[in-house]
């Protein structure tokens, strides 16, 4: 289905995440994050910059990887991505929900 963000239009599953990774850049991350009620701060980019990393060299995200990263621990990544942070974060990251994601 297609969605304007960011005065673009975007490619999205029924679920909200983009179906082509080259379709995001900082203002469409934004925009996403808006809908989630985010307000996007440095902190929260550095774990957008994270999870694009993990994502770009094919390593699988988790809560457990995230933990382990010592990049945040959970309580942080819990307060900065609220109900669901693995989930809010890869969405605003516009990349494929991942696997351990329910």
């Amino acid at each position: 289905m297609k969605k304007v963000l960011a005065h673009k239009e975007i490619e999205v599953n029924d679920e909200g995440y983009l179906l082509d990774f080259s379709q995001w850049n900082k203002e469409v991350g934004e925009a996403l994050a808006n809908e989630q009620e985010i307000q996007m701060t440095n902190r929260h980019w550095e774990v957008i910059d994270y999870i694009h990393d993990k994502y770009k060299s094919e390593e699988p995200l988790s809560i457990r990887g995230i933990k382990k990263s010592g990049v945040l621990d959970i309580k942080e990544f819990y307060s900065l991505f609220p109900g669901g942070p693995l989930k809010k974060a890869t969405l605003i990251a516009g990349i494929p929900k991942p696997k351990s994601c329910i």
